[in-house]
């Protein structure tokens, strides 16, 4: 997997992977760094939306109405979105285990949270702990990438992101199960205990890799002159708004099916087809990436039509959310594959800032669809963005996603 010719390196990919990881060199995955890297994921994502989950309970304690505790999450994502590309410029020539090792940002940041009755005070730590996030996101391809050998990479990147959907169908109902039964406090206490382990475990098991040369790396936004990489874009873009119109206004599209009683259920089985769909992905990414994402995308609408379709019957929704959960679980490998392989370390810091700003922009735009429209408008506004996508993704059969597929700039480059 060679740099192209105008990008500056450091080493090659071959003698770096083996400087890294020497399991790679024998074809084989190192799982327990992978791991570490899932598990760093699924810290990230929970500290995010852990808030979402003891809303009114956090509200009530910090005094303040639950659409501005709400706002905990929003921040959250914002940073995250914002950060993600002056903090690759800033850090470029940081060895990269520095910033792997923000997930001690989580601790400090889950600690505050934890203990302060300030919402003010609250609010500015989950900034902090939005842009640690920031840095941690745009490590985990990159490190995924390094620590496998180039046919295993997408299994490496599976393996990394299944922490995304753990979080989602287990590590996030949890904490609201445990916010329920302890109290919210105490749930964000035990958050801090895991991303303490998580440090230690970090600091042994994953190996360091050396930054860019000071002056070496080029403008982040270069990357978008890339082949492909500004396709893979506007489809995390639409396909994240999508999802997250639907997922942050799910409880009130069930309300008004008469639904509002299987919500925990209803997300479960999304949770659990998501995992299922981790697998198929991880198994099958680094040979048929294209293909994995045009069924993704229609397995989604798919679901969206059949939640349109459906009259307040359970079992109808139970159907949607297996082809949802199906067609989300494996997105972030799929697409982060896609932009890495197109733009290398500085197309993942642009996806970072796409992603998070969608995720934010979503819960917005559900916002705005609540307070002006009926439920009934989000699964048809996902469904629109979806086209939108699946458009993308068959048009850009060259470079953004080829039929066979091959790896594009090394991540260990930035791009």
């Amino acid at each position: 997997m060679p740099p192209s010719p105008t990008q500056p390196t450091l080493t090659t990919t071959t003698d770096a992977a083996e400087a890294l990881a020497p399991e790679a060199s024998g074809g084989r995955l190192p799982l327990a760094p992978l791991l570490a890297l899932s598990m760093a994921a699924f810290i990230t994502l929970l500290t995010e939306a852990l808030p979402a989950g003891v809303l009114p309970e956090m509200a009530r304690d910090l005094s303040v109405g639950e659409p501005a505790m709400g706002q905990a999450v929003t921040v959250y994502a914002i940073a995250t979105g914002l950060a993600a590309i002056p903090l690759a410029k800033a850090t470029a020539a940081w060895r990269r285990k520095r910033l792997l090792l923000s997930v001690g940002v989580f601790a400090v940041a889950n600690t505050v949270t934890a203990i302060s009755s300030n919402y003010p005070l609250t609010l500015a730590f989950r900034v902090l702990a939005g842009i640690a996030a920031a840095a941690v996101w745009a490590e985990l391809v990159g490190y995924a990438r390094r620590l496998a050998p180039p046919h295993l990479q997408g299994r490496a990147i599976a393996i990394t992101l299944a922490g995304i959907p753990l979080a989602l169908s287990l590590g996030i109902p949890l904490g609201t199960l445990l916010g329920g039964l302890i109290g919210w406090r105490p749930t964000f206490a035990l958050v801090t205990l895991v991303a303490l382990l998580l440090l230690g475990w970090t600091g042994v098991v994953v190996p360091d890799a050396p930054g860019q040369r000071p002056g070496s790396s080029q403008p982040v936004w270069k990357a978008l002159r890339l082949p492909g990489v500004a396709a893979v874009l506007l489809v995390t873009a639409a396909y994240v708004l999508a999802h997250t119109i639907l997922y942050t206004s799910i409880a009130a599209f069930l309300d008004v099916r008469g639904l509002s009683d299987s919500r925990e259920s209803v997300l479960l089985v999304f949770g659990l087809a998501s995992m299922a769909a981790v697998l198929v992905t991880g198994a099958l990414v680094d040979r048929r990436l294209r293909v994995l994402t045009v069924t993704a995308m229609a397995l989604f609408i798919a679901a969206s039509v059949v939640l349109i379709t459906s009259t307040g019957s359970l079992f109808a929704v139970y159907a949607a959310m297996v082809l949802w959960g199906l067609g989300w679980g494996g997105v972030a490998t799929l697409l982060q594959t896609a932009v890495t392989d197109a733009g290398g370390g500085r197309g993942q810091a642009l996806f970072v800032t796409v992603c998070n700003s969608s995720l934010a922009g979503g819960g917005a735009i559900g916002g705005v669809l609540l307070g002006n429209f009926c439920p009934a408008s989000f699964p048809w506004t996902t469904l629109a963005l979806l086209a939108l996508a699946l458009a993308v993704v068959i048009a850009a059969r060259a470079h953004a996603f080829p039929t066979g597929r091959t790896a594009g700039p090394s991540p260990l480059t930035g791009g």
